[in-house]
């Protein structure tokens, strides 16, 4: 989000021309205030990697969003539902680099070798427009929907993993609403990350060591509601719990 607890129409319902250059633009121009509020650049996340919730959004392309240290959602806070409009959650992996990684050329090999963990971790999601109903610019002007993020306790190195088939269980409440597996994070989360490098390199940009990179949602968001709790269990990550 961009900092409003208001929902609105679309960027483009009333700036028809908006592409995803110049959404990209505002973004980056939203992450400077941030910075300038004392916000410290953290990572990136990937959206929009699940070909299902592509169609299911009627968009066609995955979208990058920055992350800072003030969408860090520490482990047993509760989430500031006042802060919020309309709060999703999804259960992700999430990945943080030993290395830099800069594209062009880098591929799903290259790219998880510049990767020194991996955790499992609950992303919070919460757009400015109304009923999440958005072009591919509008999600990346708003910097793709992103308001928190917590990550688990286990950290693995990559190596250690079967990525494609590590199963997520996202839990609402005591009941299990949805399970996924890493393959449906564009068949397997490292082709995410790769995709990540390239576009920023597209950009003149590269991934730092140290970043978070949430890689995308393996499951469906689930509406987040005051008093819930939504958990993710993981088949080697452990679980991470969301108290709202």
């Amino acid at each position: 989000m961009l900092g409003t607890t208001s929902e609105r129409a679309p960027l483009s319902s009333g700036w028809p021309d908006l592409d995803v250059e110049t959404a990209y633009a505002i973004q980056d121009e939203a992450l400077r205030l941030r910075r300038a509020r004392g916000e410290t650049l953290v990572g990136l996340k990937l959206g929009l990697t699940s070909r299902a919730k592509q169609q299911r959004m009627g968009i066609d392309s995955p979208l990058l969003a920055w992350l800072t240290d003030a969408m860090v959602l520490p482990a047993g806070a509760p989430l500031p539902h006042d802060a919020l409009i309309h709060p999703r959650a999804e259960p992700e992996l999430v990945f943080v680099l030993g290395r830099p990684l800069a594209g062009p050329g880098v591929t799903a090999a290259t790219a998880l070798a510049a990767v020194d963990r991996v955790y499992g971790g609950i992303e919070v999601i919460d757009s400015r427009y109304a009923d999440y109903r958005f072009t591919l610019p509008d999600a990346v002007a708003d910097n793709g929907s992103s308001a928190y993020f917590g990550v688990g306790p286990v950290g693995l190195p990559p190596a250690s993993l079967d990525l494609s088939l590590e199963a997520a269980l996202l839990e609402v409440d005591g009941q299990i609403v949805d399970t996924a597996t890493g393959a449906a994070v564009q068949g397997h989360p490292a082709e995410a990350l790769a995709l990540a490098a390239n576009a920023l390199g597209a950009r003149g940009l590269a991934l730092e060591p140290g970043w978070l990179v949430l890689t995308g949602g393996m499951t469906d968001a689930v509406p987040v509601r005051r008093g819930s709790r939504i958990a993710a269990h993981f088949s080697h990550l452990g679980s991470i719990t969301l108290s709202a």
